[in-house]
């Protein structure tokens, strides 16, 4: 069905989101909306994130952005930020709908009417309730598929959701519910679908990865499955927690030609005492031999990591922990970001709240020595060949264009050219500095040789 209606997509946050809102796009594509690349839209679809007071702002400000771009459009608001702020997000405007996160899936169907079934009329449902309602885990998976992803090389596929955790500092339990999991069946249909369509990379995803459990399949399981998928593509796994992190996938992971050889583990911090203050369920030292027996075990292995910076009670010696830890761990890339207090976690009412000031000057440090350890880690690959799945975006100042190593290395790539978009080639490491890695495309008289046989034989045929 085809119409003259225009859809817009803000996504905020974390992969699962953007999955979902692509889940979103192909629903709204199969019922005649053009998707809109300039500010101006019928529909504006606002998929929110409420991690930090930051994500909250950002959220309303994309709502009043999509408020001031048609002054006749229609305002959809779904994500996490309303499943316990809802009230606070329909002040806003009396044109802004909601819609709960369970309920994703419906949101052309809820925008009807009965002269045009592409006209963006009142939802038909009640706006959501004031109060998150807790998940349980009978509560079916969200009924969203993909067989695209708009504007990357790289697609997520979501396998998980919820989190069963309630580390202290953290709001998404509370809005996304406890682990569930998606059946390995439709997992497979979905990497299926996507490297038929040309993906050379999917990313595993979910809001507690290493929490998969459907029936008799874990993780590994479904990992297994995927690696018989006819194809050269590879796997990627996202965020999981260190103590989710088994024997079992450790072995699957240095074992496979396909999954890459990267984790991404949370530290969060490298002090016991914090550690404990922020419900997290392992100690420095189990981190960081688990990190020791990963490297042992997977080669060229990268680790990726996240620390929450200023967390209640954080003194200077715990925070010297957290950078000692850091320097032995030695990550690829580290999200460093400040304690926000979110109300309806264990810490929004804790005290000895870290000043402000002292919050900037640690996130600095932190920042410096991640540069640092990245840069040490990336120079052990200085005359390596890498396999790097080159994107389309050129980089600005000299038009190079770059890609991602299996170990999540982001390499420029000289030599690489258009044809190379999409695509896994491999580059050996010329150049590394503190803030970028530089590589010399390999195989391209092979690869122009290889094109000219192959026109050659097409002009052949057509004679």
């Amino acid at each position: 069905m085809q119409c003259n209606k225009r859809v817009k997509f803000y996504t905020l946050g974390c992969k699962v989101n953007q999955y979902e809102t692509q889940g979103i796009r192909e629903k709204f594509l199969y019922a005649g909306f053009r998707e809109n690349n300039s500010e101006i839209a019928d529909v504006y679809i606002v998929n929110t994130c409420t991690v930090t007071a930051r994500a909250d702002r950002e959220s309303r400000r994309l709502i009043r952005k999509a408020l001031r771009s048609n002054l006749k459009s229609k305002i959809v608001v779904t994500g996490c930020y309303i499943e316990k702020d809802a009230s606070e997000l329909l002040r806003i405007s009396d044109r802004v709908q909601i819609v709960p996160n369970r309920q994703k899936h419906r949101i052309v169907n809820l925008l009807n009417s009965t002269h045009d079934a592409c006209l963006p009329a009142r939802l038909t449902a009640k706006p959501w309730a004031r109060q998150a309602r807790r998940t349980t885990h009978n509560e079916t998976f969200l009924p969203l598929r993909i067989s695209d992803f708009k504007d990357r090389e790289r697609a997520f596929v979501k396998i998980q959701d919820g989190c069963n955790n309630f580390c202290s500092y953290c709001k998404v339990p509370l809005v996304r519910g406890v682990s569930r999991s998606r059946s390995p069946k439709e997992i497979i249909a979905e990497v299926e679908r996507l490297t038929r369509r040309g993906f050379k990379e999917v990313v595993l995803t979910g809001i507690c990865l290493g929490s998969y459990h459907y029936k008799s399949f874990d993780l590994v399981a479904v990992l297994n499955a995927l690696e018989n998928i006819k194809g050269k593509f590879r796997i990627r796994l996202s965020s999981i927690e260190p103590q989710l992190i088994s024997n079992d996938l450790i072995g699957r992971i240095a074992d496979s030609e396909k999954i890459c050889p990267h984790l991404h583990i949370p530290l969060q911090s490298g002090d016991n005492v914090i550690l404990k203050r922020m419900n997290r369920r392992y100690t420095r030292k189990n981190y960081l031999s688990l990190i020791v027996k990963i490297k042992k075990k997977i080669k060229d292995v990268a680790i990726t990591t996240d620390i929450l910076v200023g967390f209640p009670g954080e003194e200077e010696k715990n925070f010297r922990n957290t950078l000692r830890s850091l320097k032995e761990v030695l990550p690829l890339r580290s999200h460093i970001f400040p304690f926000s207090p979110r109300q309806g976690t264990a810490a929004f009412n804790l005290q000895e709240r870290v000043e402000p000031r002292l919050i900037k000057e640690r996130t600095d440090l932190l920042k410096e020595i991640a540069r640092e350890c990245s840069y040490k880690f990336r120079k052990g690959f200085l005359g390596k060949q890498l396999s790097v799945l080159i994107e389309s975006q050129a980089d600005k100042e000299n038009g190079t264009l770059s890609g991602y190593s299996q170990n999540y290395i982001k390499v420029s790539v000289e030599d690489a050219i258009k044809e190379d978009v999409n695509n896994l080639i491999r580059a050996r490491v010329k150049v590394v500095d503190m803030y970028s890695t530089k590589a010399q495309r390999l195989g391209r008289g092979v690869a122009r040789h290889r094109g000219l046989q192959s026109a050659q034989q097409k002009k052949a045929r057509t004679i």
